[in-house]
């Protein structure tokens, strides 16, 4: 099954995985009688032969990989020792497709290495490979070892040791405690033949052909068959992804709670798209778990609904637009204002200098009210183009729809690309000096990031100040399957800054008006419970609404089997207290396999 395209590092020996890892030595090629697949593993992450050459390791061929950047085989040995920490399986490398055949009895020679998908500079755990083979076939059409059946008692429930200080937080060097640890037990069955039966999806299919389930059923369930993300503490041990070995054309085309049927079996690997895989050479059938998308409640004439949609890199040239305007007509019920997110200027990536995005906004209007909704008006803000990340040439940014027969929007002229807007004070009331307005758009903070766009809205005479965001993506970060753990969240500090300038923008207002109506929203790009939402809500400032739903609810993404939230609404003491508000996060992308964006939108209606 082809992965994402992406070359091939070199294999890296164990001197550039970790410092801290200890070596041996071999002053020559070991020999079978003395060296064997597990002896080849070792007890911890790193093998203890890294960089050595072995000669004729004995095993039985249980996989074979022929695409990609990868190709190879699997070779296990089907007499194992009696150490639980020490994995019978091994990748052999071969850079072409190998001459070998499930069931073959052969010998290797080769070198040992240690792969690092992704670089070193991912922080990924290594795979253990054979490079370099010279193989022997021995006989052939003998029987696969039996897999090893990974379920909910097999797998612990913690998730992984704490990294050794002394190797900057690496768990390479450690010895492996395959019934204690989730990721080290993981790492025991490296290039094993491993299997799992009747598995819940709890992330769908996707276009490399991937999909996630989890072997523990009720393991931070949520009633759409879904498992949460609800802390760093909560990784959710029983995840695991699903690819194939066979055509991406057969691969399954699944949704969260649809069921593996049956046994799914084949080779445990590692990558850098998911950490530890099971690349079947048998998938189960597909069952269906019947899941539709939702419908949000159509707001009251007295309340105000405001919603934030993240619409993926949305241009021209897309085939999005009629199911986008199908959503935020009858799925959305029509929000009097919506926020968007990753809208491209007119010619998308096309990276010519153009960053007017007229045409694709008014082509999702269009589409609107040719799906029978309002015929929305629009303010947005040019970005200088290039200078707010995203696609290179795609100049994405934020941008306001309102329906103008239910609110009205407050222009104040002067808002540009490099304007910073500020508060005043109008008849006793807070007011924005600009309108639309960027909030300190200079500031290092929004460097190669989206800049907040904060609009003056009135709705029933009653003013409602709406800041639409977009903060830095978690890029960059290291992996819940990293060998450092707990992973380094490098992409926090970005974020923080950006949260700490969003915050002291609310203060601003509150501080002319103590009981004004603000609402900051968007893809926040981080979770309710993170530092960043801490920031962003201050001493009360704001509060993050999707806290008001119950917790098994909270989720507007679903990424490698944990369904967590990034996009969130925060809303100001007089609407949090006084608004009456319901929040709705509206499940019609993250958990389907034909999804449309990949973010859920947020619906908050209140009454100001």
């Amino acid at each position: 099954m082809p992965s994402r395209s992406s070359a091939r590092l070199a294999a890296l020996t164990v001197a550039a995985v970790c410092s801290a890892a200890s070596t041996v030595v071999l002053t020559s090629p070991a020999h079978a009688d003395s060296v064997r697949i597990h002896d080849i593993q070792g007890t911890t992450r790193i093998s203890p032969l890294a960089g050595q050459n072995v000669t004729d390791v004995p095993g039985i061929v249980t996989a074979t990989r022929t695409y990609g950047s990868s190709k190879g085989f699997w070779l296990q040995d089907p007499n194992p020792d009696d150490n639980p920490a020490t994995s019978e399986g091994v990748f052999v490398y071969t850079g072409s497709k190998p001459k070998v055949a499930v069931g073959d009895s052969v010998t290797v020679s080769g070198r040992v290495s240690e792969y690092v998908p992704g670089g070193t500079s991912s922080g990924n755990q290594s795979v253990t490979e054979i490079t370099r083979p010279a193989v022997t076939t021995v006989s052939t059409g003998n029987a696969v070892p039996a897999p090893v059946v990974i379920d909910r008692n097999s797998v612990p429930d913690a998730y992984a040791p704490q990294g050794d200080t002394a190797a900057s937080g690496s768990i390479n060097g450690l010895p492996l405690e395959p019934s204690t640890y989730a990721l080290d037990y993981f790492e025991s069955l490296e290039g094993m033949n491993v299997q799992v039966a009747d598995a819940r999806v709890v992330t769908a299919s996707n276009r490399y052909s991937e999909l996630w389930v989890t072997v523990k059923p009720w393991e931070h369930r949520n009633r759409r068959g879904g498992t949460v993300y609800g802390s760093y503490n909560s990784q959710n041990t029983g995840r695991l992804q699903i690819q194939s070995l066979g055509s991406t054309a057969d691969f399954p085309k699944a949704n969260v709670g649809d069921t593996l049927q049956g046994a799914t079996t084949g080779p445990l690997d590692y990558n850098q798209f998911g950490g530890y895989t099971l690349v079947a050479n048998e998938l189960g059938s597909l069952k269906s778990g019947g899941l539709k998308r939702e419908t949000t409640k159509k707001q009251s004439c007295r309340q105000l609904a405001v919603a934030t949609y993240n619409v993926e890199n949305l241009d021209p040239s897309d085939d999005t637009f009629d199911a986008h305007a199908a959503a935020i007509v009858n799925n959305l019920q029509s929000p009097d204002i919506l926020s968007l997110e990753e809208i491209q200027d007119n010619n998308g990536a096309t990276n010519d200098g153009t960053v007017d995005a007229s045409a694709t906004v008014n082509k999702l209007i269009d589409a609107i009210v040719a799906a029978g909704g309002p015929k929305y008006d629009w303010r947005s803000i040019n970005p200088v183009n290039d200078q707010d990340g995203g696609q290179p040439g795609g100049n994405i940014r934020n941008v306001f729809l309102f329906n103008p027969k239910r609110v009205s929007f407050v222009d104040r002229p002067g808002g540009d690309s490099t304007t910073s807007v500020g508060v005043t004070k109008v008849h006793g009331k807070a007011a924005l000096t600009v309108s639309p307005g960027r909030i300190d758009p200079t500031n290092a903070a929004w460097e190669d990031s989206r800049k907040p766009l904060a609009g003056e809205f009135r709705f029933h005479g009653k003013t409602v100040f709406v800041i639409s965001n977009h903060l830095d993506s978690k890029g960059g970060d290291q992996s819940l399957t990293s060998q450092y753990q707990p992973p380094v969240r490098k992409s926090e500090i970005q974020r923080h800054a950006q949260a700490t300038e969003v915050n002291a923008f609310v203060k601003d207002i509150l501080s002319v008006q103590k009981n004004a109506r603000v609402i900051a929203l968007g893809d926040m790009n981080d979770f309710e419970f993170s530092e960043t939402a801490k920031i962003l809500e201050g001493h009360g400032e704001l509060w993050s609404a999707i806290k008001s739903l119950p917790r098994s609810e909270r989720y507007t993404y679903d990424y490698q089997g944990n369904e967590q939230v990034l996009d969130q609404i925060l809303v100001s003491p007089a609407i949090r207290h006084h608004g009456h508000l319901k929040y709705d996060s509206v499940h019609i992308n993250s958990e389907f396999n034909d999804q449309i964006s990949d973010h859920d939108p947020q619906v908050l209606r209140f009454r100001p």
